[in-house]
């Protein structure tokens, strides 16, 4: 989560919403992406950190399905972050902080009773959730 702290603040940087992500292989433990929301810079609405980590690993391990790869993320993610990660197979999901508008985790959606998922992942919250709380507080009190 420190990593992806790390990422969230460089977004904060670019006026950015604050949230950063990184994908873990499971086995080896290792960092394989590092990403952080880029929406205006980028012009594209789909560049959440999520998204654009999954991205980078897809592309290094050269295939769109990325079993026994962990996402750690600030903010709990959205629904198309979720459709995504499903798409991609991931195998579990770490979060810091839960986001009562538009998680899709178990906010504003509980993925347990989404059945009809063709995939399942494991999903932990609350790690660091203080320090990714504050940071994404600070970040729109600032700007009001």
């Amino acid at each position: 989560m420190q990593e992806a702290l790390i990422q969230a603040r460089k977004a904060a940087a670019s006026d950015e919403t604050p949230i950063g992500a990184v994908v873990i292989d499971a086995d080896s433990r290792t960092i394989l992406a590092r990403a952080h929301n880029q929406c205006i810079g980028l012009n594209d609405p789909t560049a959440h950190a999520e998204i654009l980590a999954l991205r980078q690993t897809a592309a290094g391990k050269g295939n769109y399905r990325l079993p026994g790869m962990v996402m750690v993320v600030t903010l709990e993610p959205c629904l198309m972050c979720l459709g995504a990660m499903i798409q991609a197979r991931i195998s579990g999901l770490v979060f810091g902080t839960r986001d009562p508008r538009a998680g899709a985790i178990v906010s504003c959606l509980d993925i347990s009773e989404l059945q009809w998922l063709n995939h399942r992942m494991w999903y932990m919250d609350g790690v660091m959730e203080n320090e990714c709380a504050e940071l994404i507080k600070d970040f729109f009190r600032n700007k009001r």
